[in-house]
């Protein structure tokens, strides 16, 4: 078994029992988020909005210090991006070798009709192409030895209103002397109830997973006319890391995404952008590996 292979099975293994830990860290028994808002120096609990990027920051938050105690139980230190939107969120590198990098990008959704969820993995551009080169990724792309996510997938609470979503509480159980606010912040009344577990968190219900980025990857963008990778959408099928290049390997993810939308081919008697991996594999000559693609996450296949 070669080094790299023998860390990678070992990193994946550890983070895999790692993100099973994580549920009973960040929700309580029936499910809701053990974040319930932020307080001031009053003890005033101000609940947060349900807005996706505020979920997804505070997540990472939230996480971060058990993030920081997996990598240190694993015999990693734990490298940060040095500008916001550099890939990846956090680099892992082995104390003992730092030759051994494993990158983890942080991925935080909402359920969609129960089943689906999805998220971007990256950009296939400068940093995907260039593997030996340093622009806006913490190491060149060809010094890490794996690529992977770590999701969070949960349901968005419905409110009545989208005030009802920033409330001013305050809570009996942790009340002192000092701060007892009596009168309305401006025109928002603060409400007093017992216990925390009283307000009712913006989020619940949550799945976690880890998976390599190419196991979970679509042969789609993710994201408008930005150069990003797409995930695939199906819930069970990014917990199962079953992606459109799960059963092809990592090699030909590499190829169609470093060569996403730049390779040409004639089709009908037109010139046109590969930008599916159904006339990708025919320019290349391998249609004998089109059984290989996990057809439901992949773009519809063209009918001949």
């Amino acid at each position: 078994m070669s080094r790299k292979i023998k860390y990678t099975e070992e990193f994946e293994k550890a983070l895999n029992k790692f993100v099973k830990e994580l549920k009973k860290y960040i929700s309580t028994e029936t499910g809701e988020w053990t974040i319930k808002g932020f307080i001031d120096i009053y003890k005033n609990i101000y609940t947060i909005s349900s807005d996706t990027k505020i979920v997804s920051k505070i997540l990472e938050i939230h996480i971060f210090p058990e993030i920081l105690r997996f990598a240190e139980k694993s015999g990693y230190k734990i490298v940060l991006a040095e500008q916001q939107n550099y890939y990846p969120d956090l680099t892992f590198v082995h104390k003992n070798d730092d030759n051994i990098k494993f990158a983890l990008d942080l991925k935080t959704t909402f359920r969609r009709n129960n089943k689906s969820a999805g998220f971007t993995l990256g950009s296939h551009g400068a940093y995907f192409k260039e593997r030996d080169k340093k622009k806006n990724i913490q190491f060149p792309y060809n010094q890490y030895t794996g690529h992977y996510c770590l999701g969070i997938i949960y349901t968005r609470v419905d409110f009545e209103d989208d005030l009802s979503e920033t409330e001013i509480y305050q809570v009996n159980e942790i009340k002192e002397q000092y701060g007892n606010v009596q009168d309305p912040i401006g025109e928002r009344q603060v409400t007093k109830i017992d216990n925390l577990k009283s307000i009712t968190s913006v989020i619940k219900d949550f799945d976690f997973f880890a998976a390599p980025k190419w196991k979970i990857a679509s042969d789609s963008q993710g994201s408008g006319n930005t150069a990003n990778i797409g995930s695939i959408k199906d819930i069970s099928d990014l917990k199962a890391g079953n992606g459109v290049f799960s059963k092809l390997g990592e090699k030909w993810f590499d190829e169609y995404w470093m060569n996403y939308g730049n390779a040409t081919m004639l089709k009908d008697g037109k010139t046109i952008k590969i930008t599916n991996i159904w006339d990708f594999l025919e320019f290349k000559g391998r249609t004998d590996l089109i059984d290989k693609v996990v057809a439901k996450g992949a773009k519809r296949r063209r009918k001949k």
